[in-house]
């Protein structure tokens, strides 16, 4: 049986700390394992220690370059999706992701869908020498995110907010 609680752990390309705490698993279906975040929740962000203000649910997709955070009100972003590589399970209650620096966003007053970051991606591709495969898998996943986040795909159309629901 799975852990009810289950650590993320994002690092950047060199190993430095990104981002890392626990969220509680709430589902796993075919596109992934959905994870929940309630306000409150200590974490470390960039090395330091935070607390999550607002709450919000992440998919840890199976076999995809990139998790998506899905927010409610009054965070900005209703959906913020970084480009990682593939998820690492260590264990059941362990998951590690790299964080490729691209990020997609939907803003949420105006449904605008942007491209974040293509300039820290581009030195750090270079700084820490991405591998050509990883380049081309994470520019590819910010195309689909791209288009998906427009145009109503799902998980980011509504298949999300059930499970946003429970954090709230």
């Amino acid at each position: 049986m799975p852990s009810d609680v289950v650590r993320v752990i994002y690092r950047k390309y060199d190993g430095s700390a990104h981002r890392d705490y626990p969220a509680r698993r709430l589902a796993e279906d075919d596109l992934g394992i959905w994870l929940g975040v309630p306000a409150g929740t200590e974490s470390v962000y960039h090395g330091r220690p935070s607390v999550e203000k607002i709450p919000f649910v992440l998919l840890v997709p199976h076999h995809a370059w990139w998790t998506g955070m899905f927010n409610p009100p009054p965070r900005t972003s209703e959906v913020y999706c970084d480009i990682t590589t593939p998820a690492h399970w260590e264990s059941d209650d362990t998951v590690h992701l790299i964080d490729l620096d691209l990020d997609v966003v939907r803003r949420r007053a105006t449904g605008l869908v942007e491209l974040l970051d293509e300039d820290e991606f581009a030195e750090h591709r270079v700084r820490y020498g991405y591998p050509e495969d990883a380049v081309v898998e994470a520019e590819a996943a910010a195309r689909w995110l791209f288009g998906a986040l427009g145009d109503g795909s799902e998980p980011f159309a509504t298949s999300y907010r059930k499970w946003l629901a429970l954090v709230v």
